[in-house]
């Protein structure tokens, strides 16, 4: 489904601020896959994901989804493929416009542009029907302003829009992050659900190494724009926080730079 091949980008090149930010990277997702990043700040995850979605053309590599080479392909092109929630609730939505025409805008990436009306009565009822499926009563508030949710309504909000195309790659960058224990942990529950319903192929970057174990069948650990450490099945099931830890100070001789790595 997913296939990055020596994937290579420095940023700064032939300067003092040159930095490799992802060296020979290989990757592949089967279909269905659930794969969970974690890995120190700087660590290439961030590039990864702008890699994927063509924020960012690798200097080296390839770049193939669904046996389709994607590499030069920007990333408004892309976007019929992929959907991406990011950290901060404000940058998946429109705060704007309605949750209504969020969803539509959403909907309308997937689907052949006509000059019709942009809400029918048939789609309005799909839109409540998933909305339905967060539990958050959002289906009755077609007509509210997005700048006017929490944070954590927007965030299961841009996740629905996300997904409920049903793309190819599903990317998840740090989506809980920015919100208080009780709305991540909601948001994580219905990340889930969704995934598992729909059968998403998925990457997920985060600095939650609990959340990193308990989530997907894979984990992947990146360190200097590299990846390090990878696990899955019944390994990665019996995995601690412990673990990880000792692997990476087996690997790189010291420990993880960054605390926010260590948030169970």
């Amino acid at each position: 489904m997913l296939h990055l091949k020596q994937i290579y980008k420095v940023f700064n090149e032939g300067t003092l601020d040159e930095k490799i930010a992802l060296n020979q990277i290989n990757l592949s997702l089967k279909p269905g896959d659930f794969v969970t990043v974690i890995g120190s700040n700087g660590a290439g995850k961030s590039t990864l994901m702008n890699m994927i979605s063509g924020a960012l053309t690798p200097d080296v590599g390839t770049v193939t989804i669904d046996g389709d080479d994607v590499t030069n392909l920007p990333e408004y092109k892309r976007a019929k493929l992929i959907g991406r929630v990011f950290q901060d609730p404000m940058a998946g939505t429109a705060p704007t416009m309605t949750i209504e025409e969020n969803l539509a805008m959403a909907y309308s990436r997937a689907t052949t542009r006509t000059l019709r009306k942009g809400v029918t009565k048939k789609r309005r009822e799909h839109f409540k029907e998933q909305l339905a499926s967060l539990h958050m009563g959002l289906e009755n508030r077609l007509n509210a302003k997005v700048g006017l949710l929490s944070g954590g309504e927007r965030q299961a909000l841009s996740l629905l829009m996300a997904t409920f195309t049903e793309p190819k790659i599903l990317l998840l960058d740090e989506h809980t992050a920015a919100l208080d224990p009780s709305r991540a942990e909601l948001i994580t529950n219905i990340t889930k659900e969704i995934v598992d319903k729909l059968q998403l192929t998925t990457l997920m970057v985060t600095h939650n190494m609990q959340q990193a174990i308990d989530l997907g069948n894979r984990l992947i650990m990146m360190d200097k724009g590299q990846i390090i450490f990878s696990v899955g099945g019944e390994e990665k099931q019996k995995l601690t926080i412990e673990d990880l830890l000792n692997e990476f100070k087996r690997i790189r001789g010291t420990g993880m730079a960054s605390d926010r790595a260590l948030l169970g």
